[in-house]
């Protein structure tokens, strides 16, 4: 059993196209692997969010992931800043970090482009608070995205250079969890190939029955097929695409053959796929509800999460510490 970690943002509430990609990858994960969760409350900071939105924004997330099927009895599900031996990490981490390597990545250069009045050093060493959520652990595995695979080699290479210069086999080199052909990509109704947070094109778990109704009739399609078997325009793909993952085959087949018959109607393909969204969503919203209001429960589960996190981080840090010659009198 191997140990994988996976970090959560902690803003924006999660929508259709986390839940049939990453996210029900995690739920069966988390029962074949020694799994930590986390919600990543001190990377937000980099973008000096309202103090008085924070937490909430944590509870909300927090909510939402576990009413869509994580499981705090069998995985560890802690908030970042409920670890501070992750902190302590990340100090001695940059001991080893470079400001060259670091001003070189990616997601850095883009923040830089981005907030000009808030170019602060939490963004510079975001790798290096990156490399110590997924050290602190030891993961063998991290499920990233496309966005986070520099960061995951940097965390390696941080990784390779602590043992190297200590003489030791310490720190595993973290490979990338992509769930290969299981890996479902949703796209937004918008006509564009992915569904996401910023883009708001995709319909949210927590949205009422009417708001997904509303945004299916606006997702784009074309002006219909002109001859039989014409070739998928790309908005109707994407409704397709999402119909593969709600609705149930003989209803995707259907609307197919309409398409190809030039017979089809695009109100009638949106209502069906609206109605089929709700069915999916409605449990998961309601579980949202309850978990959002049972402040104790939240409570246990976050309490319980850091402790179990303490355990494993703990042992880490005071390997560390050793490692590098920090000892007590």
């Amino acid at each position: 059993m191997e140990t994988v970690l996976s970090g959560i943002r902690s803003t924006g509430n999660l929508h259709l196209g986390n839940y049939f990609g990453a996210l029900k990858n995690y739920v069966k994960m988390q029962h074949e692997n020694r799994c930590f969760f986390f919600i990543a409350d001190y990377h937000s900071l980099t973008t000096h969010p309202d103090p008085a939105l924070l937490h909430p924004n944590v509870h909300n997330v927090l909510a939402e992931y576990l009413a869509a099927g994580i499981d705090p009895e069998v995985a560890t599900v802690y908030i970042q800043s409920d670890l501070p031996q992750v902190a302590e990490l990340y100090l001695l981490l940059n001991m080893h970090a470079y400001t060259g390597e670091l001003e070189r990545t990616a997601s850095f250069k883009e923040k830089v482009r981005k907030q000009t009045e808030n170019v602060n050093a939490g963004l510079l060493t975001y790798p290096v608070l990156m490399a110590s959520d997924i050290l602190i652990h030891r993961a063998a595995k991290v499920p990233v995205g496309k966005d986070q695979e520099q960061h995951l080699e940097m965390t390696r290479k941080f990784a390779r250079r602590f043992n190297n210069f200590y003489g030791v086999e310490y720190f595993p080199e973290s490979e990338p969890y992509n769930f290969g052909n299981e890996l479902v990509k949703i796209p937004g109704l918008d006509g564009s190939g992915k569904m996401g947070k910023s883009e708001g094109n995709g319909i949210l778990l927590i949205d009422e029955d009417d708001v997904i109704r509303k945004k299916v009739m606006k997702a784009v399609t074309d002006s219909g097929p002109t001859a039989p078997n014409s070739p998928v325009t790309d908005g109707v793909r994407n409704i397709f695409t999402i119909m593969q993952a709600v609705s149930t085959p003989d209803t995707l087949q259907y609307f197919k053959e309409k398409y190809a018959s030039c017979e089809i109607r695009y109100g009638d393909l949106k209502k069906q796929l609206a109605e089929d969204i709700i069915r999916v969503v409605a449990p998961i919203r309601s579980r949202i509800r309850d978990i959002r209001n049972n402040k104790e429960y939240l409570r246990k589960v976050t309490c319980q999460g850091a402790e179990r996190a303490a355990e494993s981080a703990d042992k880490t840090m005071a390997e560390v510490r050793e490692i590098m010659g920090i000892r007590r009198f």
